[in-house]
């Protein structure tokens, strides 16, 4: 028997909060601290500024992340709280107008003109303020905003993600530091593709050439950046 909790599970898009917010933090982890690293090492003949610079980007880089993301979220949040409210006032001062409002968004959804206006009355019985909040204000339990969530999905995986170019750093050679750099985080960059593809159910392909492209244009602007700027240190 089919129930809507298998239905659900089938499906992907409950994950598209903190997995975008993932995504998000390991792609900026792997690529930014590559970037930093590459720039630095094409600029230097010793191993001791590139840690260093990769150690400091890596700790600035987690908590800026985290921070933006919880700021951003919060602000949709609040955004998401002050429509709520406003409905509630409406519904309050306004019933019959924001029943006509419901019936019409069924009946733009391909509802015969009676259908919607009895489908928007049964709802309304039931839960007026919960079916506006849905079907008007498009606000539900998947797209709704967790700002904590975000924040930790993407100051964590910016975490994992700077700390694989950081052990490159601390185990390849000096000399070609930046092709390793390079070829290793093309590698990282792959992998989370497919991971981030595996796990929201979408085309591996797509995924992977998508994020490898920009990764190899944010590095190499960033070398580029290293060698005509830069001085050995």
């Amino acid at each position: 028997m089919i129930t809507i909790d298998n239905y659900l599970d089938s499906h992907y898009i409950h994950r598209s909060n903190w997995l975008r917010a993932a995504v998000l933090g390991a792609n900026d982890g792997i690529i930014s601290i590559s970037s930093l690293a590459i720039g630095v090492a094409a600029a230097s003949s010793t191993r001791e500024p590139i840690v260093l610079a990769t150690v400091a980007g890596l700790v600035a880089g987690a908590l800026s992340m985290a921070a933006g993301e919880y700021v951003s979220v919060s602000s949709q949040t609040d955004t998401e709280i002050a429509d709520i409210e406003r409905e509630k006032k409406e519904l309050h001062e306004m019933p019959q107008e924001e029943l006509l409002i419901l019936a019409q968004i069924y009946e733009k959804r391909g509802l015969k003109k009676e259908t919607a206006m009895q489908v928007a009355v049964e709802l309304t019985e039931k839960d007026a303020l919960g079916t506006h909040i849905r079907d008007e204000l498009g606000i539900n339990e998947i797209s709704q905003a967790n700002p904590i969530q975000a924040a930790v999905a993407s100051g964590a995986a910016f975490s994992v993600g700077g700390v694989l170019p950081l052990l490159t750093i601390l185990f390849a050679p000096i000399k070609g530091m930046e092709y390793w750099l390079y070829s290793c985080t093309i590698i990282f960059l792959i992998t989370l593709g497919a991971l981030a593809a595996k796990t929201g159910g979408s085309s591996g392909i797509k995924a992977v050439m998508r994020i490898t492209i920009w990764g190899t244009i944010a590095m190499g602007l960033s070398a580029l950046v290293g060698y005509i700027f830069g001085v050995n240190v």
